[in-house]
């Protein structure tokens, strides 16, 4: 072979697979996948990326979207409102249009300021905070209730069922925890219930003696944490010590098995709002195969949320044929789907118009089960 044709050869092989590369990265979608994979809340990070990634593997067996593979690409946000604002402007870097996260709160509301100025597509599954989505965002849905569907309705379950002596209103000085909180004070007191406290705490501290006196000397009989579960864990555990023998409800951030690491015996019988246990659902059982095959627990309070976040986005790029943000915005707004948590339909704002949450009691052993 002369060197005229090695050499003609050699770039028509080079083009070939230059234009290989380009059409398997033309077919691949990325979705990004922000949360916490290190720090105290980590574990409620993995719920979202065992549905996430879940979704994703169900959707590529299928055949992808529109001729596309999906990829999941994992951001740690570590619950840092900071770190989340790194998260972002690393996202929009990348060049990824499409985001499953943030799940705090706190990270959500100023990560969603980039996507919104970059036209980047963004469904928490976990953020229940009310001010993320009056702002009135156009690239930003949930796959959750909002702190003011679950505060009334925790508030409700207090009025009409625990009906507590003297109750009093904890919660981490979080916008998340703070924030339920007030939204149940609040709802007890309209109906005739004022907390004989409301109280913060500093996430992190690891004595709660003084608090935990406090409630005694008040007489509380029934106390309601706004927060998650490695401060509650440890007040649980510490009032059992101390003699304190009152009931604990808290939101779906305490719903976690760690919870019992932590409080032991205490944590029987504590009661928490949290989205319904979609892995109970029988039009889940193959959605469930894939995580168990996964060597992951499908029950995490933020599973099947995260799972039904893909799914929101990926029927509006069948239904538009489209990965165009503001298309599939305008369709999802405009539009019902089919997911792992039932029928999903908006308002303008971007939440759900009906609430997923439940009141469950949870157990020594991790598991949980509806409150009667």
């Amino acid at each position: 072979m002369n060197q005229f044709r090695k050499t003609l050869l050699g770039l028509s092989t080079a083009v070939c697979i230059m234009g290989m590369t380009a059409a398997a990265q033309a077919d691949t979608l990325k979705i990004g996948l922000a949360g916490p994979a290190t720090g105290p809340v980590a574990q409620y990070g993995d719920m979202q990326k065992i549905g996430v990634m879940a979704a994703i593997e169900d959707i590529n067996k299928a055949g992808g979207v529109n001729g596309m593979m999906l990829e999941g690409v994992i951001y740690d946000d570590a619950c840092d409102p900071k770190q989340a604002v790194a998260v972002a402007n690393k996202i929009v870097n990348d060049g990824i249009s499409h985001v499953v996260g943030h799940l705090c709160s706190s990270s959500t509301e100023p990560a969603s300021d980039i996507y919104e100025e970059e036209g980047i597509l963004m469904i928490t599954a976990a953020s229940t905070s009310p001010s993320i989505t009056e702002k009135g965002h156009q690239m930003l849905f949930r796959t959750i209730g909002l702190d003011s569907l679950q505060g009334s309705m925790a508030a409700q379950y207090i009025l009409e069922t625990a009906k507590p002596a003297s109750i009093a209103v904890i919660h981490d000085k979080q916008q998340y925890g703070e924030g339920l909180a007030t939204a149940v004070r609040d709802q007890l007191a309209a109906n005739g219930l004022k907390a004989a406290m409301f109280e913060g705490v500093t996430p992190g501290d690891k004595d709660f003696s003084a608090l935990i006196a406090k409630l005694k000397k008040q007489g509380v009989d029934f106390v309601y944490y706004g927060g998650y579960h490695p401060e509650l864990g440890l007040i649980l555990r510490q009032s059992a010590e101390k003699g304190f023998d009152a009931q604990f409800m808290g939101p779906e951030g305490i719903v976690n098995a760690d919870l019992a690491k932590i409080a032991g015996e205490a944590t029987e019988g504590v009661l928490a709002t949290a989205p319904k246990s979609f892995d109970q659902n029988p039009v889940n059982q193959a959605r469930v195969e894939t995580i168990k095959a996964n060597g992951e627990d499908p029950t995490g309070p933020f599973v099947f949320t995260a799972y039904a976040a893909v799914e929101v986005m990926t029927n509006a790029m069948t239904a538009t044929k489209s990965t165009d943000t503001e298309k599939l915005a305008e369709y999802i707004r405009a539009n019902e789907a089919d997911t792992a948590i039932g029928k999903v339909k908006y308002d303008e704002k971007g939440d759900l118009t009906e609430s997923t949450f439940l009141v469950y009691r949870l157990h020594k052993d991790g598991s949980k089960s509806p409150a009667q």
